[in-house]
Parts: C-alpha cells; structure tokens; sequence
C-alpha cells in the first residue's frame, strides 16, 4: 500500500459513505456487481446455526443477509448511518453498531467469525483492521474478506481506473490511502493475515458482473456510487472525461460483445484466515 494520510483519509470516506444519495446509488447500482462475494464470504467465514458473527463495514447489509440466513446470530457494524439504516432495514434481526472497524470497542475473543465485505479498501490502515478482526475473534475463529481482483484480469473495475489513469487529470489530489487492488494477490493477501495472527485456509473468486446496456456505464457507476472513483471522475475536464470513457466502452465491446445487452464482469477475490 502507498502512504496513507490516515485522518485525511477517514475524513474523505466518512463525507462520502454518509451522504444517503451516494449510499443508495452503491446499493442500487454498483453493489450488483458486490453480491457475488457474499456466499464465498458466509461460507469461508465458517458460519453455521449459533455462530457468533460480527460483519465489519457492513454496508447495506448483503453480506449480514448471508450470515443471518445462515443461521448466525449477527452484529453487523458501520460508520455510516445511511448504510446501516439500509442494513436495518434488510437483515431487522441483525444487531446494529455504529462504529470504527479497526477500533469497535466491542469485547474481544468472543466471536466465531468475522467478515469484511470490501471493507478493507476503505480503512486507512487495513494492517489495524485486521489486527482488530483477531482480537475479537476466538482461537480457531475465522475472518473472511474479499476484495476487488485485479488489475490484470479482464474487469470493469480495473477498466475504470486503468482509464483514469492513462486519460485523467493528473492534478486532482486526493487523500492517499489502499489501493484497489492492494490486496488482490495472494502474496500481499496471505502477508497480511500471517502479520495480524491468522493461518490462510482458503480463498474463492466471486463471478461479479454488471448487466448494462450501454458500454460506459460502469463510469456511471463509479461517479454516483462510490467515493474516491466519484471524486476523481467529477473532477475531470470534459476533453478527459470523453477519454475516459472512451476507453472503457473500448473494453467493454472488446470483451463483452459488440451489442447490448453487455455481460460486463467485475470479480472479486475473497480470503480467509483461522485465528492462532
């Protein structure tokens, strides 16, 4: 991970995740693409009837939804009230916390398992939430977390930032913090669980995708649906932000066929790690 502004950084996502519109735009549009990871997540995190499970970064509730039907009795917590309003809402027999995944104030070494759903890419200090997912779970427990996989892997995620990258601004400065696929190898992913108190036991790919019927909207997606994407793009000038999406409606057609409606994918990766 590059150097991250730490406080900077949690400033900027907070502003973003709390703004309802931008909440409801990710769990209507962008998290189509989210869901698929939600069974690898459920069944990596060993969840069964009765596990104690705690759901980091809970978003809207997707992957809360998973634990509790499989049987979990489910905490699911979040610094955003948008989101865990939306969460309420989905799974009303989950437990809700408003707080800081990497510090959750929550007893420690009483949880079965735990699981992050993207939320790692958005913790200024991924090392702290994992050090925090095993001080709250028991010996044996296990954390699962997935991530975006990238960026050499045919996705509209890598697609869209591979098109910032070559055609956007350079200028537009933003608090530094995880890269989008930091994460996504196995090297950097197993390091990380072995440095905060975890044995890797396994990993899965999640099969996401978009069903769009126009080649650039996973530029749409980004710019109403998340938070750094949606600064960088909104901050382009209109020749840069053609470019842009150019591009992506290039790789779209590419690899998802000439016509509409296009299959477009966005996978995930997700990893999981017992407790020793």
């Amino acid at each position: 991970m590059a150097g991250s502004d730490h406080e900077g950084f949690t400033r900027f996502e907070k502003a973003g995740w709390t703004d309802p519109e931008i909440a409801r735009h990710y769990a209507e549009e962008f998290a189509r693409a989210s869901e698929a990871a939600v069974p690898h997540l459920v069944t990596l995190s060993g969840a069964l009837p009765g596990s104690r499970a705690l759901d980091l970064c809970c978003g809207h509730g997707i992957v809360a939804e998973g634990l509790a039907a499989a049987g979990a009795e489910v905490t699911a917590l979040d610094f955003s009230p948008a989101m865990l309003e939306m969460a309420g809402q989905r799974v009303p027999e989950a437990t809700l916390v408003a707080g800081d995944a990497s510090d959750t104030g929550l007893e420690g070494g009483v949880w079965d398992c735990v699981t992050v759903g993207f939320g790692i890419l958005h913790v200024p200090d991924p090392a702290a939430l994992l050090a925090e997912a095993r001080r709250l779970l028991k010996p044996g427990g296990r954390l699962a977390f997935s991530t975006w996989l990238g960026p050499d892997a045919p996705s509209a995620v890598a697609w869209v930032f591979g098109a910032m990258a070559r055609h956007g601004a350079q200028d537009i400065q933003l608090p530094a913090g995880p890269g989008p696929f930091d994460f996504a190898g196995q090297a950097a992913a197993e390091a990380g669980l072995v440095a905060a108190g975890f044995r890797p036991v396994g990993s899965a790919i999640g099969e996401g995708e978009w069903q769009i019927d126009v080649p650039d909207r996973p530029v749409d997606y980004f710019a109403s649906g998340t938070v750094r994407g949606a600064a960088l793009l909104k901050g382009q000038p209109p020749a840069n932000m053609a470019a842009i999406r150019e591009a992506v409606s290039e790789k779209v057609v590419t690899h998802c066929g000439g016509a509409a409606p296009y299959r477009v994918p966005a996978p995930s990766v997700i990893w999981a790690g017992e407790a020793v």
